[in-house]
Formats: C-alpha cells, structure tokens, sequence
C-alpha cells in the first residue's frame, strides 16, 4: 500500500502527492524520472518505503486526477497536472505488465494520436536534397559523402564539444537567459543506444548537469551544435536550472518525467533551441566558433551542411514509422531497417542503431517526443501576434522562454495557444535578463507542413 492515503493538508497538497507518485514510480519502472530537482530527503524517503506495487500507484493516480476539480490549482496547474497523472496511470499500468497497444499507449501517455508519415512528403524531401547535392551516384552516396567530409576526427571531440557549450551558453545567458551558478559537465562514454544525454546532479544550490555524450559513433561538425543545444543550452539542462532557481517553484515542476506530456514539450523545445538562440546561419556560426578552438572546419560546407539538415528534419517522421512499424504492426526487423534505410538514405549499421533505440524498452515510446514534441512547439511558437503581424526574435524568444519555465501542455499546443500563458512578451524568470533585437521570422519554413500532418536523446 502507499505510504499515505490522502493528497496531504492546504493547497499545495496534490501536487507534493504528484511529487511522491513520479519518485515511487520511478522504483517500479527504473528511469522514468528524468530528473528531481526537489529535496533529496524526501526522495530518500520514498526510497525507504517498501516497495511499491505497480497496480497501487495505478489507482492513486486516478484518485489525484479525480481531486484535482477542488484542488483549487488554477486552470493552468490543474490542465498540467491532469495531463501528468493520465500518463502516470499508463506507466503504472506498464510496470504492472498490463498488455497495451502500441498507438494507444503513445496517445494516453503523451496526448497525441500518431500515424505512418507520409511518403510523397520523403520524397519531395529526397528531391530537395538531391538538389543541394551536387554530383553524380545514388542519392544516399552523396549523402554519405557528404556526411564523411563533415566528419569531425575523434581527438577534436573534446576540445569541440567545449566550445560548442561555451559559445551556446553565451547566446542563452543573452536571449533566455541563465541562473547565475549553473554549470554543465561534459563526458564522453563508449557506447550508448543514443547520441547525447543530459543528467541534472544538483540539488539546488547546486545548478548543475552532466551531458554525456556517445563516443562509440561518429560525430559530424554540422550536427555537433544541435546536440549541445538539445542538450545543454537552451534545451534540458537550461529548462532544469531555470526551474530549480525559480523564485515561486511549483512542487509539480521538481519532478520531470519521460514518457508523458512533459517529456513531449520539453524534447520539442529542446530541438527547437539553436534555431531560437542562434538562428539561420547557425551552421557557418558553429565553424567559427569550432574554428576559434582550433577545430578544422570548412564556412562553405557549414552552410551547405545547415540546409541539409534543414531537409533532413523533415524526414523525422520515418523514426517514428520504424516504432509503428515494430510495435504496433509487428514487422520484423528486416523490414523496419529497410524502410530507415530507404527514407532515411542511411547504411545498414546505422539503421540498426535506430532501430535498438526504438525496440529498447524504455526508448520504444521516445521517439514521438522528437517528432510531434517539434510539430506541435513550432507553429505555436510562430503563431502571429494579435496585430496579426509574424512574432519579431524577441516574442518567439519570450515563448520558448515560456515553454522551459511553465511548459503548455499539448491540447494547448493543438488548440486555444495563449489561453493559459502570459502575454508575448519577454520573460523575467529565472535569467539574467539580457536580450537581443529582433529577427525575421525564419522559424516558419516548416509550420504550414506541418499543420496539415496528422494531429535520442
């Protein structure tokens, strides 16, 4: 049984019980707590405890759910919180062993419906980067020549990555803004099911989070900066200490969890950051700021390398089909890397590498935060003003400054975007403050796309 039968006294008692049901879950399924940026004492409290059931923490998540009209939360809280606790009750259910479609379990846990992608749109993505790749040979030749002449040498590894998070770091403090204290410490492992993974060490004072990074793969120049920024600036890490420094934190926000609603907005966010903090030039910014720590780069292929994954974005979808393919329709495995391999022009090796991210338990469901995380952030973020005009740097900025410190959920996202937030304008949270001028409106080159789909680390 749970240590205690009630949500606790005031008003603040449901979401202190949130708190503890994400911590005993975490003990039924292992890493589903993504980060705790709460009191340690607590969390070896419920560490103490003895071990939970499964079916248990199932009917104490419907039992919050259920109090949560009285808690008197505020419309916001109480949406966030709904949210939450639906995703609990189906990583409850998980735990316990409780059979569950595939598509079914992606929509109660993250709050959106997902479907196969759609092939005329690979291929007219196929024709856009047969355009930008110049040359003879097949089409993933090309592309893998180009990717090995964008490869970065293991020994610059390092010295690269350094850079990449102090320069990204800098242009967070300026746009987002950053609490003072935070830190980020960088390793590199030898092998992992994903590129890069952010793990907060705090607690508060301490502001701190190690991004580790794969060093069993290669790594391209081009791609280096996104993954810094999906990690460290202005993705988790930023999202993480921005809320532990919070002057008014709310006990919901101590607590990130994978595999729900939160997950999907936050790895959303997380892909969107470097176009946010840096921009359309992004590419030719990252070499010479890899350039500067004495990294070999190449401006000219940085440009050429930014539109190339610009295109490649929008082949995000076939990550997903390969899920839907594995667990919702039964294909084998041969099936599913040859339509990674088709879509996705990639060799077999790294088709099997995508492919042990999505048949990996705790990954199987994953990749539906990359891909609809950024189909339902984008448009939101690039939705006009109320004069109707596009959003200048500084609204897009002050959105996704929203998202990190009081994330929408995605019935917000898909439906009435301003209705629980604040106005367009810059946010004074947990940052420094420091902001940059305007921008054009470059965030839009995918929206419209996007709008008419279906609604690693």
């Amino acid at each position: 049984m749970l240590a205690e039968p009630g949500a606790g006294p005031g008003p603040e008692g449901l979401p202190r019980a949130y708190v503890r049901l994400a911590l005993r879950l975490d003990r039924v399924l292992p890493g589903v707590l993504d980060a705790h940026l709460g009191d340690p004492d607590e969390a070896a409290r419920v560490a103490a405890e003895p071990a939970p059931r499964a079916d248990d923490l199932a009917r104490e998540a419907d039992r919050l759910r259920a109090a949560l009209p009285d808690a008197g939360l505020g419309r916001a809280r109480t949406s966030f919180l709904d949210a939450q606790l639906r995703a609990c009750r189906v990583l409850a259910e998980r735990a316990g062993d409780h059979p569950m479609d595939f598509a079914a379990e992606v929509e109660r846990c993250f709050g959106v419906r997902v479907t196969r992608g759609d092939e005329d749109r690979y291929r007219e993505a196929h024709r856009d980067l047969a355009s930008l790749l110049e040359g003879r040979g097949a089409l993933p030749e090309r592309l893998a020549a180009f990717r090995d002449r964008d490869r970065l040498a293991p020994q610059h590894l390092p010295a690269a990555l350094a850079a990449a998070v102090a320069a990204l770091r800098a242009r967070t403090a300026a746009t987002v803004g950053l609490p003072e204290g935070e830190d980020v410490a960088l390793e590199v492992v030898d092998a992992a099911p994903w590129s890069g993974f952010s793990r907060w060490l705090g607690p508060p004072p301490r502001l701190r989070s190690a991004v580790s990074v794969n060093g069993g793969i290669p790594h391209r120049v081009t791609h280096l900066p996104l993954l810094v920024a999906h990690e460290a600036y202005p993705g988790h890490h930023t999202e993480h200490c921005r809320t532990a420094a919070a002057p008014d934190p709310r006990p919901e926000r101590e607590v990130f969890l994978a595999r729900t609603p939160q997950s999907l907005v936050a790895e959303g966010a997380a892909e969107l950051g470097l176009e946010v903090v840096v921009g359309p030039g992004w590419g030719r910014w990252n070499a010479g700021v890899l350039a500067a720590a004495g990294v070999p780069t190449d401006p000219e292929r940085a440009d050429l390398g930014e539109a190339v994954e610009a295109v490649m974005a929008r082949l995000a979808p076939v990550r997903q089909d390969a899920a839907l393919m594995l667990h919702a329709e039964g294909r084998g495995d041969d099936e599913v890397i040859a339509h990674l391999r088709r879509w996705l022009l990639v060799d077999e090796a790294r088709a099997r590498r995508m492919l042990e991210f999505v048949a990996h338990p705790r990954w199987r469901t994953h990749t539906t935060t990359y891909v609809e995380g950024e189909r339902l952030l984008r448009p939101w973020l690039m939705r006009p003003e109320r004069s109707g005009r596009p959003p200048g740097r500084d609204v897009v900025t002050a959105r996704l400054t929203r998202v990190l410190d009081d994330p929408p959920t995605p019935a917000e996202l898909r439906g009435d975007h301003g209705a629980d937030g604040p106005p367009d304008k810059p946010s004074t949270g947990a940052g420094n403050g420091r902001r940059r001028p305007g921008w054009a409106p470059w965030l839009r080159r995918t929206v419209l796309e996007n709008r008419t789909s279906p609604g690693n680390r």
